[in-house]
This record gives structure tokens, C-alpha cells and sequence, in this order.
């Protein structure tokens, strides 16, 4: 399905036949090259959320603070957004497949270094050099899918298992966490890479094509460091105003963000050969479909977090038993992927993600009414599988209807693009909903310390649950409950900006996503 800058839809098929009569079919190798290439693709969206149920007790065993511990969670997604438009043109220019290679040796190495963390700092690093490396898997992957399918129709089923795969890596990152935490330690999650890894380097040269662009575009290396300047401070900032409070530091950092976000629009509009092509966002499909993107992510990644912190410092389950609990959400996640896909072939795109995120809010609503131990669980599981809903659809269509909505020379572009705000959605979601949630929690324990705490104590319990919880026994008997009242109060605010937002991008996708046509019964077929 293309979205034409004049308004006009057409699908595939129709662009396909009037570039060549009978594009060649897919055979076994280019599936088996798919299947291959949903391997690193799970592992991305894996890492997202593997610590999710760790971080207790990572937080605990490398003594982090709350500010910390977030910089672990978010640090990866961020360096994969920062990097991912500059090592899609690299891979455009060196070889996609050639790139694959070198970033999923990098991504092992760097997955074993954080592992084997033996403080906060070193973790940190090791997640941002996992996101570097990241970010030369996940271009190559979808760019590739493109090289193996040559007929329209094969390649939109491609898109939609690449989709499919990452969101279900993202779904999977908590219970295999919890799994995997349950009998052996925090680390022991990244090691998944190491066999990945090896598969691919021995499996890549046989299945997968090389590809290079005949006319790629060059890196302007300034344009890198100017994205990088305009996203970092902005996260540094709101998570130090979050941790602190209003601060001239914390402002600054923000606004020096902002500003260098303007600088790097403006770059990109007087270069000839940009590393973001700013003409993409005259499209308003593609626009608005980037805008679903990013924001649902943020509340999907930022409630994920606090989902998997409630099961275990909340309603006290083990690792193993909080990952299982995320099943039922991961189950709907997938059920949406599938299912999208198939209502969109009779329903118009727009108004399938628009229903999707509708049923979304009814969960964040639940989330808003969250509660104690005794009650919550259920209210937890059943809201995020509502809002999980809501990601199985965004996954699945998200990504095609910013590829389609661009013109075919500026596909690469667009792929960047989908891929960017994804990554970039999740990490902000942490940075952003535990940032809030954080702030209302220190607020909420304010006056609830007692004096006589040790000093340490006070610092403690101030900071997080997961850091009063490391010292529970220690406590005033009934404080341990306050700090618990305090992180829901925190996870009900949250819950409340995430059904505003969620509703808001309900409303957008059905008024400004309606022209597009389905996608027809022949579209999702081989």
C-alpha cells in the first residue's frame, strides 16, 4: 500500500506491475533467510525489557540509585535511536549484510561485558555500546528483508513478521528475564546473544544476500553528534528535575536539547545529501503514523516497568512467577499482530489502530484504579493486556504505513525513520513514566519518614521501593507499606497521562489516517 503525496492510495501490486510484469516469487532460501533474520530481530526488542524484572535486584547488587538504574534500563534504546539513521546509510555504503555481521559480533561482546557488570557505571556503558551495536542490526535486518523479496505482496508479509518478531522480543524480555533470574543471576539474560550470534555469522553468508546502494548517500558525522547533543541532555533533564526537582542545571540541559533538535532540523533541510530526509514529514500519513508510533511506545515501554516492578515489590513474586504473570498480556500482544493484519485487509488502516488504541485506554484506565496487593493483580494483568493490544496493532501496521506513506526511492529513509521512533518511544517511555513516578513517590514519602531513621535509611527509602525494599527488615514496621502506597500512587498517575496520551492518538489515527484504503484480501498473501 503506498500513500501518494497527492492523497491518492494505491497497493503494491498496482506499483509492481507498472515497474516490472511478474516480480520473481520467493523460494525457500529467502524464508529461511527471514526466519534467520527474526533471530537478531527478537533479540533487539528482547533487550529492551530483559531487565525489567531484574532491576530490583541488579539495583540492589550494584548499589545504583534511582537515576541510575533508569540510565540502565533506557540507555540501550537510546543509543540504538541515536545511531540508527547513520548506520543505515553505513550499511548502505559498506554492505548490509557485511554490517549485519560486524554489528552482531559487537552486540555478543558487549552483551557478555554487561553481564558480567560489576558496578552501576560499567553497566551503563556496556548497555550503550549494546545500543551502538544495535543500531547496525536493526537497519540491516529490515533493509535485507527488502533484497529478499522482490514481489510487493512477499515483502509486506516480511515487514509484518519483522514487526511481529521485535514487538514479541519486547513482550518476551520480562518472562525471560524472570525465567532466567529464577535460577541463575541478573546478567545471565544478556548471554542469550552469544548463540544468536553465532548462528547468524554461520547461517548469514548462505541465506542472506549483499546488498550495497549503487548511489549511497554519505555520513555526515556532524549531523550525528548534533542528534545525539539534541536527545541526551532533554533525557538528562527530566530525569534530574524528576530525582531533584526543578534545578537551573536540569533546565538547561532541556533546553540546550531543544535547541540542538532545531539545529539538527535545520541542518538536515540544507544539506544536499542529509542523513534524515525532513521532506518525508510533508506526508501527513507518514507524520502521523510516526507520531502513533512513538507516543504509543512511550506508554507501552513506560507501564511495562511498572508492571513488572508492582508484581514483585508489591504482590512480593518471585521473578519467575512476575514473568509469568506477563503472559497473558504477551498472549494479547500477539493475538493483535495476527489479528490487525487481517482486519485491516476489510477496514480501513486508520480506524483499525484507532479501535486498538481505544480498547488501550480502557486498560491504562484500570491502571488508574490499581490498589493493593489483594486486588491488584488481576486489575494489572487484565489493564496491560488491554494496553498491550494496543502495541500487537501499532507493530504490525505502524511500520507499513510509514513505509508505504513514502515514495519508493525514499523507502530506506522511511524504515530509518519507523525503527528510530520505535526504539525511541520505549526509552523515553522509562525515562519519562519513571521519572513521574519517581517524583510522585518522593513527594508522597516526604513527611511519611520518621526522624529517628538512620541516615542511610532516610536515603534509601526516599529514593525508590526497590532500594526501601533491600532494607526492609530494617524499617519502622508499617513503612515498607508506605513506600508501597506511595510507588502505586506514582504507577496511578502515570496510568492517568498514559489514557490521556492514548486517547489523544486514538482521535489522530481516526480523523487523520481515514483516507487510507484497506489493504485488500490479496495484500497479506504470499
Amino acid at each position: 500500500m503506498t500513500v501518494h503525496h497527492d492523497g491518492k492510495v494505491s497497493h503494491p501490486a498496482t506499483a509492481a506491475q507498472a515497474r516490472a510484469p511478474s516480480p520473481a516469487k520467493a523460494g525457500v532460501r529467502q524464508w529461511l533467510g527471514l526466519a534467520l533474520l527474526s533471530l537478531p530481530t527478537i533479540l533487539l526488542g528482547l533487550d529492551l525489557t530483559l531487565l525489567h524484572l531484574a532491576l530490583p535486584a541488579l539495583a540492589a547488587d550494584l548499589q545504583a540509585t534511582s537515576t541510575q538504574a533508569l540510565w540502565i534500563m533506557d540507555a540501550y534504546g537510546f543509543m540504538i535511536a541515536g545511531f540508527l539513521i547513520t548506520m543505515g546509510t553505513l550499511g548502505d555504503r559498506i554492505g548490509r549484510r557485511k554490517l549485519l555481521l560486524i554489528g552482531a559480533v559487537a552486540f555478543a561482546i558487549a552483551s557478555v561485558i554487561a553481564a558480567f557488570s560489576t558496578s552501576a557505571p560499567m553497566l551503563i556503558a556496556a548497555r550503550a555500546a549494546l545500543g551502538v551495536a544495535g543500531a547496525t542490526l536493526m537497519p540491516s535486518t529490515l533493509a535485507l528483508i527488502s533484497n529478499l523479496f522482490a514481489d510487493p505482496r512477499q515483502r509486506a508479509v516480511g515487514f509484518g513478521v519483522w514487526a511481529t518478531m521485535f514487538a514479541l522480543g519486547m513482550a518476551l524480555g520480562p518472562i525471560v528475564g524472570g525465567a532466567l533470574l529464577e535460577y541463575f543471576w541478573w546478567g545471565a539474560g544478556f548471554l542469550l546473544a552469544v548463540p544468536i550470534v553465532a548462528l547468524l555469522l554461520v547461517l548469514a553468508p548462505v541465506l542472506l544476500p549483499e546488498y550495497r546502494a549503487p548511489n549511497a548517500g554519505r555520513i555526515d558525522l556532524v549531523s550525528v553528534v548534533i542528534l545525539l547533543a539534541a536527545m541526551l541532555p532533554v533525557v538528562y533533564g527530566i530525569k534530574q528535575i524528576a530525582k531533584f526537582g526543578v534545578s537551573l542545571d536540569a533546565v538547561a540541559a532541556a533546553v540546550a536539547g531543544v535547541l540542538f533538535a532545531v539545529l539538527f532540523v535545520w541542518r538536515q533541510r540544507r544539506l544536499s545529501d542529509p542523513l534524515l530526509d525532513m521532506s518525508l514529514f510533508g506526508n501527513r500519513a507518514f507524520s502521523v503514523a510516526l507520531v502513533v508510533l512513538l507516543f504509543g511506545l512511550v506508554t507501552v515501554g513506560g507501564t511495562m516497568l511498572l508492571v513488572t516492578q508492582y508484581l514483585q515489590l508489591v504482590a512480593g513474586f518471585s521473578p519467575l512467577v512476575a514473568g509469568l504473570w506477563m503472559g497473558p498480556p504477551a498472549l494479547a500482544m500477539v493475538a493483535a499482530g495476527v489479528g490487525a493484519p487481517l482486519v485491516a485487509r476489510y477496514v480501513r488502516p486508520g480506524f483499525v489502530v484507532s479501535a486498538a488504541l481505544a480498547l488501550s485506554v480502557v486498560g491504562y484506565l484500570m491502571l488508574t484504579q490499581l490498589g493493593g496487593a489483594a486486588t491488584g493483580v488481576a486489575i494489572v494483568v487484565a489493564g496491560f493486556s488491554l494496553a498491550y493490544l494496543g502495541l500487537g496493532t501499532i507493530a504490525a501496521l505502524g511500520t507499513g504505513l510509514v513505509v508505504g506513506s513514502a515514495p519508493a526511492e525514499k523507502a530506506g529513509s522511511a524504515s530509518a525513520m519507523s525503527e528510530t521512533v520505535q526504539d525511541l518511544g520505549v526509552s523515553l517511555g522509562i525515562a519519562i513514566l519513571g521519572s513521574l513516578v519517581t517524583a510522585i513517590y518522593r513527594n508522597t514519602m516526604l513527611d511519611r519518614i520518621p526522624d529517628t531513621l538512620g541516615k542511610e535509611a532516610r536515603l534509601a527509602v526516599s529514593d525508590s521501593l526497590w532500594a526501601a525494599s533491600t532494607i526492609a527488615a530494617e524499617l519502622p514496621a508499617g513503612l515498607i507499606e508506605d513506600a508501597q502506597n506511595a510507588f502505586i500512587s506514582g504507577f496511578n498517575g502515570a496510568a492517568i497521562f498514559s489514557a490521556i496520551s492514548v486517547t489523544t492518538l486514538a482521535i489522530l489515527a481516526a480523523v487523520m489516517l481515514r483516507h487510507i484504503e484497506p489493504l485488500g484480501p490479496s495484500d497479506g498473501g504470499h
